[in-house]
């Protein structure tokens, strides 16, 4: 169940973002949604250079926020999410190459997808702060 639950939410997301139907907020945030930078200092650690990825990693997170702001996620759920990202990137970064980035891209890819199905899970309209 949770396998096709996150198919499905890869499915919309990808639909989606090919349609254009889907915004996520400038990394400076915006329509009451955190920054970037205010997500990632909300677990107190230190601030990873995604990159080109940021946009990318930005979504997971804001999904991840949303969840957790609305009772789906503990605090240390949200911030292990966030840990993980870190790390992968991190490992990425150290040996960047086509395996690598082709690694790195599908666990970002996977990690939106939960992320948005957790959100899903409390936030339906996937429109609301």
């Amino acid at each position: 169940m949770r396998k096709w639950i996150a198919q499905g939410a890869l499915a919309v997301l990808s639909a989606a973002a090919l349609a254009g139907c889907v915004s996520t907020p400038g990394l400076e945030g915006s329509f009451g949604a955190p920054s970037f930078i205010a997500l990632q200092e909300m677990c107190g650690t230190a601030q990873t250079d995604y990159g080109a990825d940021a946009q990318s990693v930005y979504s997971a997170f804001l999904d991840a926020y949303v969840a957790q702001r609305r009772g789906g996620l503990s605090r240390e759920q949200f911030c292990a999410f966030q840990a993980g990202i870190a790390e992968r990137h991190r490992a990425y970064a150290a040996n960047p190459g086509p395996e690598s980035q082709r690694v790195w891209a599908t666990f970002i890819l996977n990690e939106r997808a939960r992320a948005l199905s957790w959100r899903a899970a409390v936030d339906p309209t996937l429109r609301a702060w």
